[in-house]
This record gives C-alpha cells, structure tokens and sequence, in this order.
C-alpha cells in the first residue's frame, strides 16, 4: 500500500513538473500580438524621429538662406561657411590698437571622397574666425596668425600636383591658403606628421614651416601670448 502512495506521489509531482514547464512556454498568438504592439510603437517614434530631424535640416536651412542675405567677407572670402553677420548695438568692443594673436590648430579632414574636391571646413572656420575680427574693427595690420596642422589634415598644404595625384582633383584649399599668405599667416605643420604619413615638406606649398612637433609649435606660439583655437570635426 504504501508503494501505491509512493507511485501515485511521484506521477503527481511529474504531471506538475509537466505542467509548469508548459506553462513557461508562452502562447504564440500573445507572443505575435505583443510584438506586433512592439515594432508598431518602434516604427511610429522611428517616425516621429525622422521627422523632427527633417524639420531641424529644413529651419538650418532657411535660417542660413536668410543669414546669407546679409553676410559679410571683410577679408577672407572663398568661402561661404566663412561670413561674418552684421551686429548693431555692440557694447562691448575691441581695442583696434591691440595686436590680436591668434594661433589654430587645425584637425579637420573630411574622410568621404566628396570632401577632397571643396574647401577644407576647418580652413573655413579659420576664415570666418578671421573675418569675425576684422568686421569688428581689427585691422588687418594688427593681425598675428598662426596655423599649425598635424596628421592628415596636412593634406590642405600640398601642392596642387602632389594632391591631383593622390586625390584625382584640383586641391580646392589653394585660393583659401594664398589668402591667409597674404595676410602673413604662418602656415605650420608637424615634423612627426611629415615622417608617419610619408608626407615630406618637399610635397607641400614652399610657404609652409616644418616644427619639430605640433605639440612643440603650439606650446610656443602659447607662451609667446598667442590665443588658441582647437579648430575640429563637429560631435
């Protein structure tokens, strides 16, 4: 008798056993309808997304149709990412008798293809940094400017030849520096870079200067009282 109950106690735990592993399998026509509920709500904030940023590209640009309408190029004029808007009511002014010193380092090098056949971005936000200054009343005399490149941005400063060969296009950057020569602009790029990247100064414009280091030129233009901008790719 008790071998009966025995029985009859382990083929009832089994069928429960049985039972609760049934019951973790979930129902297929729940499993589709959640998931159905699921990439419904992931497609409709997918929506939602594309079309906030399409609204943001489409305010950038009529606010920057608008801007251009009204831009000035006191100086550096290439290109159109270099404008200066005018401002009434300025306040708080420069000192046009002070010498404005103002070094860059340089990192912007577009990756795609597209980007080798138009202006350098970071040589245009040099320019507009430029035009920024002389539009609020610094003379051009008064002018120190340094650009200090490493790595392959230094690709800005080679010859027209030597970029036409490595890139199969005219380099676009030619007018924007000979403008910046002009204004006397020391054009600096980095010894270390030359070597690693196998880009010799012989390769590049004869106005640029080779520093020991980047590092080393922009240390000294600092201490020489020259004001940094890190000029980079956006984030």
């Amino acid at each position: 008798m008790k071998s009966f109950f025995v029985i009859l106690f382990v083929a009832l735990i089994s069928v429960e056993n049985i039972h609760a592993q049934q019951s973790l399998i979930p129902d297929s026509s729940l499993v589709s309808h959640i998931a159905d509920n699921r990439i419904k709500t992931a497609s409709a904030e997918y929506s939602v997304s594309i079309r906030d940023s399409i609204i943001r590209k489409v305010k950038d640009s009529l606010k920057w149709d608008k801007a251009k309408k009204i831009a000035q190029y006191p100086l550096i004029k290439n290109s159109e990412w270099s404008l200066a808007l005018p401002v009434s009511g300025v306040t708080e002014r420069i000192d046009p008798a002070m010498k404005y010193k103002l070094l860059f380092a340089m990192e912007v090098w577009g990756r795609d293809s597209a980007s080798k056949t138009k202006i350098n971005e970071g040589l245009a936000e040099i320019g507009r940094i430029i035009n920024l200054h002389i539009a609020a009343g610094v003379p051009k005399e008064n002018l120190e400017l340094a650009i200090v490149i490493h790595g392959a941005p230094m690709n800005v400063y080679l010859k027209n030849e030597v970029y036409q060969k490595k890139f199969k296009t005219n380099n676009p950057n030619l007018d924007i520096l000979k403008q910046f020569i002009d204004i006397k602009t020391n054009l600096i790029a980095c010894g270390q870079a030359e070597i690693y990247f196998n880009m010799p100064a012989s390769d590049m414009i004869p106005e640029v200067k080779t520093a020991y280091s980047a590092k080393v030129a922009l240390s000294t233009y600092q201490l020489k009282g020259y004001v940094l901008f890190n000029i980079e790719e956006e984030k």
